[in-house]
C-alpha cells in the first residue's frame, strides 16, 4: 500500500496526464495478507492495529483525493481492498476471466476502501449486501451489470483493447483534473467520511483477542486447504 501511494505521489506532480494501474501478471490483487497481518498482531495488538489502520486509511484516502483520472486494467481475480478501490477511481477495465469479490466476514473483518458507500450506490444494496456480507463472486460480466466496472473485453486482446481506448492522451491536463474535480466533488466528504468509519471498525476487530482468532483461524484454513 506505501509503495503504491508513493508512486501515486509521484504522478500527482509529473508532467503525466491520468494514471494506468495495472498489473504484471494473472492476479490484479488478492487484498490485505493476513498472513503478515497476524504476525505484526501477535506481539503488540493495540499498536500494531492503529499502525495498520492509519496505513489504510491514508492509502484509500490518497484514491480519494487524487486528482489526475485513474485508469485500471483487471485482468484477473480482484479481491478485499483490490475490489473495494475500484470505485475511487475514474475507468474500470477488465478482462473476460477478471473476478470480483469481498468476502471479509469470511475472515472476520469488516469492509474497507469506502465499499460501505460505493458498492450499494454503484449496484444497489441488495448486490451490495450480497459482495459484502454474504461474498458473492461476481465475474466480469455481472461486474460490469452492475457498474463496478465499466468495459469487459477478451483475453486475447486486452492489453491491445486497452490501449486503443485510452483517448485522453492527447486532452488538456487542466481540463481532465477540473473535469474529474466536478464529477468527484460531491462526493469526497462523504467517502472521507466513510474511509473513517470503516477503519475505525477495523483497529476495534483487530484490537482484542476475539479479532486476531478469528484472523488466526482463517490464515489456518488457508493452510490446510493448500
Amino acid at each position: 500500500m506505501n509503495e503504491v501511494k508513493s508512486a501515486l505521489e509521484i504522478a500527482a506532480v509529473d508532467d503525466s496526464k491520468f494514471v494506468l494501474l495495472s498489473v504484471v501478471g494473472s492476479v490484479f490483487c488478492c487484498g490485505l495478507d493476513f498472513d503478515i497481518i497476524v504476525k505484526h498482531l501477535k506481539y503488540n495488538r493495540k499498536r500494531a492495529s492503529v499502525k495498520l489502520e492509519d496505513t489504510i486509511k491514508n492509502f484509500v484516502n490518497f484514491f480519494i483525493v487524487f486528482m489526475k483520472p485513474v485508469i485500471v486494467s483487471v485482468k484477473g481475480p480482484a479481491i478485499g481492498l483490490g475490489a473495494s478501490i475500484l470505485p475511487l477511481c475514474d475507468v474500470v477495465w477488465a478482462n473476460e476471466k477478471a473476478w470480483f469479490q469481498t468476502p471479509y466476514t469470511r475472515f472476520g473483518q469488516s469492509p474497507d476502501g469506502c465499499s460501505t458507500i460505493t458498492f450499494p450506490k454503484i449496484m444497489g444494496r441488495a448486490a451490495a449486501n450480497e459482495m459484502l456480507i454474504n461474498g458473492w463472486k461476481m465475474n466480469a460480466q455481472e461486474a460490469c451489470d452492475k457498474g463496478l466496472v465499466s468495459q469487459v473485453f477478451w483475453s486475447e486482446t486486452f492489453t491491445q483493447e486497452v490501449m486503443v481506448r485510452i483517448q485522453i492522451t492527447s486532452c488538456n491536463s487542466f481540463v481532465l483534473e477540473n473535469s474529474k474535480a466536478l464529477v468527484c466533488y460531491n462526493m469526497n466528504v462523504e467517502l472521507k467520511q466513510a474511509n473513517e468509519r470503516e477503519c475505525e471498525v477495523v483497529k476495534k476487530i483487530w484490537a482484542p483477542a476475539q479479532g486476531m482468532e478469528y484472523m488466526l483461524k482463517y490464515v489456518q484454513n488457508k493452510i490446510d486447504a493448500f
